[in-house]
């Protein structure tokens, strides 16, 4: 995984999900997982409202 998510700072709002290009993102329950086609890109954490993602190069 090439992103790390802030499971106490995260709303869960899915705001990452919707502009993920490849799609590698998934809202389950009340966590984000990302799989294998994210491309580190950093889109998800740009737009998070909260801060809650990292991106690792």
């Amino acid at each position: 995984m090439a992103i790390k998510v802030n499971k106490f700072k995260c709303g869960y709002c899915g705001a990452c999900v919707g502009v993920c290009p490849p799609g590698a993102l998934e809202l389950v329950e009340t966590w984000i997982e990302a799989d294998e086609k994210c491309t580190s890109c950093g889109i998800c954490a740009k737009i998070c409202p909260v801060g809650a993602i990292e991106v690792s190069r």
